[in-house]
């Protein structure tokens, strides 16, 4: 969407009104009301560090997490949240009930994708994903599930335009990323390491006896386990690369499955971080991996990602040394470890910038919109640089400030576009979601969105101000809801979560 030069002008000035937002209001202003479905509804109000702790630990706060937590409390709400499969998400089976290729297989997924449009069929299927993890992101109430599927897509990043990730990638997503999230990090990196997709995006099924390459053997090490500075060396490298030749991908029968080829097997014996490995084929791998997972730089690296993804960009090195002790003492149980960071680190959380998925999910969630997650709102992410499954390189998208705060103008499309009601296939109701959060006015209904989207209701002489800049604008009063939610969504204080 293209704003018209009046609606931009009436937008930029709410945004340069509104940049004081974020301190305009005292924390124990917090919103006392909460949206339901057909009637107003009273919840606990929210201190300001719930409020904090429940933006990292979802895609956006909606009213029934908040609800939640205040009947119980935060840890009790992240017990919760840490056994996904305990809470009901029919919801969102419905949504997606009629996108067949989440469930298929491999080679169920290439005879999907085939057809006499090559390119259109190509995109069928990374489409359907696409279009389904929206949907789990703004809809699922097994959302701090869903926060660290997305962190463990970043981890093992995988990228749909490369040879056949395009179809191997929807399996992947279900069997190793969703299947494991929340699991052990041993099952996770075995997962992945018989991942077709990651075994084609990284080239491992090139790798041979006498030519072997080392593109998995690299990242295995760097990005999956270690880290780059934990002291392996470039000849560990070119030894487990031999480890892995031989694992490679069907191309007929069963295509898209994991095999072993002992025919491109390299047999003789490998020397890796100490470890002499003998020939047992498969194994020779397999036996790497699990010393991997076991290293003391795994645990404090696994750790310190996710505490920079839950925290903040930078993170104290007690909290990450306790998160690694409880690492090496369970073995690596995800759980376990997300308890020490979440319960010890969210109270002393420091800013973190929202991502374009961040800021499109937690504003489609904050709004109560209804969107079937397609191409229009897929379009906007593409816009904003982070299309699901689209980042090249190994590393994953960014996780730090820096690389997204340079690209504003789509958000402020997005955002017009939302409240607009001018994207197909999704919509909003403002005038209904301050109705039935208790209002019966303008500025009533101002007060509820801005404290639905930025959790506490602006001060009067700040909220009056930002009415009376959008009227000398021009804005009709019926111009004011969809502007002024508009605007902040694309405030300063909005971008960050």
């Amino acid at each position: 969407m293209t704003l018209s030069r009046r609606d931009f002008l009436k937008l930029s000035s709410l945004i340069a009104a509104s940049t004081a937002i974020a301190s305009c209001a005292p924390a124990s202003q917090r919103i006392t009301r909460a949206l339901a479905p057909l009637e107003n509804v009273a919840w606990p109000a929210l201190s300001a560090a719930d409020f904090v702790a429940l933006s990292r630990l979802t895609f956006g706060p909606r009213p029934e997490e908040r609800t939640r937590l205040g009947e119980i409390g935060l840890a009790n709400w992240i017990e919760e949240q840490l056994a996904p499969e305990s809470i009901s998400d029919n919801a969102v089976s419905i949504r997606l009930r009629n996108i067949a290729s989440l469930k298929m297989s491999a080679s169920d997924l290439f005879d999907y994708s085939d057809g006499l449009f090559d390119n259109y069929n190509r995109q069928k299927v990374p489409r359907e994903l696409r279009t389904a993890t929206l949907i789990r992101q703004v809809y699922s109430r097994r959302q701090l599930h869903e926060v660290l599927v997305e962190f463990w897509n970043d981890h093992f990043n995988i990228f749909t335009e490369k040879g056949d990730c395009f179809v191997l990638k929807t399996v992947d997503d279900r069997d190793v990323i969703r299947a494991h999230a929340l699991g052990s990090f041993r099952d996770l990196v075995w997962a992945s390491a018989h991942s077709p997709a990651m075994l084609v995006y990284l080239d491992n099924q090139a790798n041979t006896a006498g030519a072997p390459n080392e593109n998995y053997a690299r990242e295995l090490m760097e990005l999956h386990t270690l880290g780059v500075d934990a002291g392996y060396t470039q000849n560990d490298v070119m030894e487990l690369a031999r480890c892995l030749t031989g694992w490679s991908v069907k191309n007929n029968f069963w295509r898209g499955e994991f095999k072993f080829d002992a025919k491109t097997h390299d047999t003789g014996i490998k020397n890796i971080l100490g470890l002499e490995i003998k020939n047992a084929g498969q194994a020779d791998a397999e036996t790497v991996i699990q010393r991997l997972v076991e290293h003391p730089a795994a645990a404090h690296f696994i750790c310190a990602k996710l505490a920079r993804r839950f925290l903040s960009d930078e993170v104290a090195g007690e909290l990450i040394q306790k998160a690694t002790q409880t690492f090496e003492q369970t073995h690596g149980d995800l759980r376990a470890v997300l308890r020490v960071i979440l319960l010890d680190g969210l109270s002393l959380a420091g800013q973190k910038y929202k991502r374009p998925v961040n800021f499109v999910a937690s504003s489609l969630r904050l709004l109560n919109a209804e969107t079937d997650g397609e191409r229009p709102v897929q379009d906007y992410l593409l816009q904003m640089g982070q299309t699901y499954f689209n980042w090249p390189t190994p590393d994953g998208y960014p996780d730090r400030a820096e690389p997204w705060q340079g690209n504003l103008m789509p958000r402020w499309q997005f955002a017009y576009a939302l409240v607009t009601n001018e994207m197909k296939g999704t919509k909003v109701d403002l005038i209904k979601l301050a109705a039935a959060m208790g209002a019966t006015s303008l500025t009533e209904s101002v007060d509820n969105i801005s404290a639905l989207l930025l959790g506490t209701r602006l001060e009067e002489s700040a909220r009056d101000e930002l009415i009376q800049s959008l009227r000398n604008e021009g804005a009709t009063d019926e111009d004011v809801l969809p502007v002024f939610s508009a605007g902040i969504l694309s405030s300063p204080a909005f971008q960050w979560r």
